[in-house]
């Protein structure tokens, strides 16, 4: 199970990969497995916020503005990790979140198995 990123510049398509790839910025797949097994600890901490509403079996969009807030929920959740993989995927997903947090109608696809 992992969970794939991309920034789009608006809304993307979702039932139409093709067409998806308009709106396409940037793109991070090499972390999947990592980013997974990071935002799974955090239900297994009871932790609340939007980062546990990302769903590792299928997609999740969030928008500039969650983006931001959801950006804060990075940095404690860095603090709790101490494996390498999983700092790097946090570490990734941050460039994101930042990336999308300054590109106005921009959406973070996060994009589970």
């Amino acid at each position: 199970m992992g969970i794939d990123l991309e920034l789009h510049s608006s809304r993307p398509t979702r039932n139409n990969w093709r067409k998806s790839r308009a709106t396409l910025l940037r793109s991070s797949y090499g972390h999947g497995d990592a980013l997974a097994d990071a935002l799974g600890s955090l239900q297994l901490l009871g932790a609340l916020g939007r980062l546990t509403a990302v769903d590792p079996y299928g997609d999740t969009l969030m928008n500039e503005q969650e983006a931001a807030a959801v950006l804060r929920e990075v940095q404690g959740l860095r603090q709790r990790c101490s494996d390498d993989r999983q700092l790097a995927a946090l570490d990734d997903l941050a460039t994101m979140l930042e990336e999308c947090e300054a590109t106005p109608g921009s959406y973070l696809w996060f994009a589970g198995d």
